[in-house]
């Protein structure tokens, strides 16, 4: 930890909590332009009008573009963009509370991965926190994840390719500038988002009703009605990122990462209040389940990277 870091403690949460609050207001707006476009459409739209953003930023000094290892930031940036997918499809079939919980069961497959792939110790209080973890899973999926059927895993199978990203990240894309790994997610989406839309186009299959035309729509156009949410989605997104990445780099990473798990309550907090999305107290004992998984996560993590440091 720098200096600098170490004197920016409460500025790094202020930052990270201030992401939390955007993210969570702004992706509850997913579900609405899930009603007129495709999410293949949605991921091209993001690409389109974060590009001219990013390339301002690296204009004005804030980092470069250009990679460092094409590959493994290209590699990095897919597992992120198809876990992001899972994310953002998963928000046109239930409320954002049960999407987040699935997408930030991360940190649990973080250190699954980090176990079994990277081979890395990890003690029985994390080993508890994974148990912890996967109960609040199966809670706040509960009943409804029945109803659901496959939907329901989405959010879920986000969380792992999100998770496997994070330790691609750490992994193989050490020394790549902040900008570079954000425009890498956005170019990832919207190559996803291009050839699944070619293959609709050419295999056209029927729309699906309600959510599931989120997944199966092609190329819509005029889209009057998703202009606003699309915009507010990507300013949104630019500046939440912005935030996050801001935090980590004035905080220590364990200590911010906490303070990551405030979009639990600013989701679906936005989520009732804008769209009227209930959650149920068997949610939100779920929740909780999840958000304790992720805190003795972080602590113990921390306590970890204290004794290798000493």
């Amino acid at each position: 930890m720098t200096t600098y870091q170490s004197r920016h403690p409460t500025a790094a949460a202020l930052n990270m909590v201030g992401a939390m609050c955007v993210i969570g207001a702004i992706d509850i707006y997913v579900a609405v332009i899930a009603e007129t476009i495709s999410v293949w459409q949605f991921l091209i739209m993001r690409l389109l009008l974060a590009a001219p953003i990013v390339f301002a930023l690296s204009a004005l000094g804030f980092g470069t573009l250009r990679p460092r290892r094409v590959g493994a930031v290209a590699f990095r940036s897919m597992l992120i963009a198809t876990g992001m997918f899972c994310y953002f499809g998963a928000l046109a079939f239930m409320p954002i509370a049960m999407a987040l919980a699935g997408l930030f069961t991360s940190p649990i497959f973080v250190l699954l991965l980090t176990a079994f792939v990277l081979r890395q110790r990890i003690g029985p209080w994390r080993i508890i926190a994974v148990a912890v973890g996967f109960a609040g899973i199966l809670v706040v999926l509960g009943p409804s994840g029945g109803t659901l059927g496959w939907v329901a895993a989405l959010p879920v199978v986000g969380g792992i390719l999100y998770a496997s990203g994070v330790v691609a990240t750490r992994a193989l894309c050490d020394g790549e500038s902040t900008l570079t790994l954000l425009f890498g997610i956005f170019v990832a989406q919207g190559a996803l988002g291009t050839v699944v839309l070619a293959l609709i186009t050419v295999l056209d299959p029927p729309v699906g009703a309600g959510g599931m035309a989120f997944l199966t729509r092609g190329w819509v156009w005029p889209i009057d009605a998703a202009w606003p949410y699309l915009l507010v989605q990507v300013f949104g997104s630019v500046l939440g990122v912005g935030l996050l990445n801001r935090a980590y780099q004035i905080g220590e990473a364990s200590h911010v990462a906490v303070f990551e798990y405030s979009i639990m309550i600013f989701g679906p907090f936005f989520g009732w209040i804008l769209l009227g999305q209930p959650v149920t107290w068997l949610q939100g004992a779920g929740i909780a389940l999840i958000v304790a998984a992720g805190f003795i996560i972080a602590v113990r993590s921390r306590e970890r990277a204290a004794k290798l440091a000493s």
